[in-house]
């Protein structure tokens, strides 16, 4: 006999460092994971479908992302068995209760909604282990085991979903799943497989290769070791599982550190990031330390504003990493600055100690975030934070970085009658 394991869906999930656009994406490539692997169990001539738990991620959908999500599981070709978990458990006021889940739930998909042994057909039973609330007191595994019969040549399949002891032995939570009764289930020939869900990297627990976490479909963290696969199993009488992965996901979450000292270490960078596939699917998390001179500060500023609009997000780049500019006399005046705009510049790098070698480190304790230059008949405004001094390049740079500034510490310098006051 042969299946495919899924779990940890989460349709619905939300993230909130991405932007509405990356959203939707995010959103329907969740969807677009159960047409993947629906077509993944036909092609391997799967039976059914088993979802270990959290197949959506809360009770307080909306109608329209329920209802998209049944219709993508009506075109799937194969029975599916829904298990609710900690997400979406079978609490009061829960989606699997809702006059319009129900309405047009398709007839191939079934609930999991009751502990204990449910025939699929002759000679075939899932034993069920679903959550009816968000904080169970006890290990609904091994209650559901509790109820099944002795060994009888039915296939068992448990399908689960939780912490398992084996891998937490040191949580203490009543309700982790314990590994040892599976395994002396599995011994004893009353049971032959375990789907578990809510660890969302595919994992094997144990030595007997019949025990394990598919993993989410698709990606939603970065701490997530193997995500975006689902398991296809073939059952045969006196023989171990054989377990084959197959990958549907289509979004990543990465993690990259640079030291950046030179123009050569940020072009180290701009190759590191052009590099990286799929852009749009990514979610960065990056990470620069180092000290950089005034130009090529900005360079790396440029360079990282075309990548934010290139990747789904690099979410607070800036805030996670550490970097100090050093400006000097020369690097004013390669900027070609002029009038009451240079005056400016000179004035802010007065009020800056200098160290002997003549250089000026500006970091985010940087006192001075905004200075507003005005010479009767235009104004300019310029950005000061622990970006320092890159703001006095072109001024469009400095106004398009300004609101996106979280560090900045919003102090405003006015140019006012031929003077500069600081608030």
């Amino acid at each position: 006999m042969r299946f495919l394991h899924t779990a940890d869906w989460q349709i619905g999930m939300t993230r909130a460092f991405l932007s509405a656009e990356a959203q939707a994406r995010f959103a329907d490539a969740r969807l677009e994971s159960i047409r993947s692997l629906g077509n993944v169990a036909v092609a391997q001539g799967c039976e059914f479908i088993v979802v270990a738990g959290d197949v959506f991620e809360n009770n307080q959908l909306n109608t329209q992302t329920v209802q998209r999500a049944l219709e993508v599981m009506r075109d799937v070709a194969v029975p599916i068995y829904l298990l609710p978990g900690n997400h979406d458990s079978l609490e009061r006021g829960t989606l699997y209760e809702q006059d319009d889940f129900v309405a047009h739930l398709p007839d191939h998909v079934h609930i999991l909604a009751e502990p204990g042994p449910i025939s699929i057909r002759e000679g075939v039973e899932l034993v069920a282990a679903p959550w009816h609330g968000k904080h169970p007191d006890r290990d609904l595994v091994s209650e559901a085991l509790g109820k099944m019969g002795p060994a009888d040549g039915t296939t068992r399949i448990v399908v689960g979903h939780g912490s398992i002891d084996a891998l937490d032995r040191g949580a203490g939570e009543r309700f982790n799943i314990a590994a040892e009764p599976l395994e002396s289930a599995l011994a004893a020939g009353q049971i032959h497989f375990v789907a578990l869900g809510d660890r969302h990297s595919t994992t094997s627990i144990g030595t007997s290769g019949a025990i394990w976490y598919s993993g989410a479909s698709e990606v939603t963290a970065l701490r997530e070791e193997a995500p975006g696969n689902v398991l296809v199993v073939d059952l045969k009488p006196g023989e171990a599982p054989a377990v084959t992965q197959h990958h549907v996901g289509t979004w990543t979450f990465a993690e990259r550190a640079f030291d950046v000292s030179t123009a050569a270490d940020v072009a180290a960078v701009e190759r590191g990031l052009s590099a990286m596939p799929s852009k749009d699917r990514t979610v960065l998390k990056l990470t620069l330390q180092g000290t950089l001179a005034l130009s090529d500060h900005h360079e790396l500023l440029v360079s990282m504003e075309r990548y934010e609009q290139m990747f789904a997000a690099i979410p607070d780049w800036q805030s996670r990493s550490s970097l100090a500019v050093l400006s000097s006399d020369e690097d004013l005046a390669a900027l070609g600055l002029s009038g009451f705009v240079a005056r400016a510049a000179s004035e802010i790098l007065s009020q800056t100690d200098q160290d002997p070698g003549g250089k000026t480190p500006l970091s985010r304790d940087s006192r001075l975030t905004t200075l507003s230059c005005s010479n009767g008949r235009t104004e300019v405004t310029l950005t000061m934070t622990r970006r320092a001094l890159a703001m006095l390049l072109p001024c469009s740079t400095g106004l398009r970085k300004r609101d996106r500034d979280e560090d900045s510490l919003r102090y405003l310098g006015q140019r006012q009658g031929g003077r500069i006051s600081h608030g």
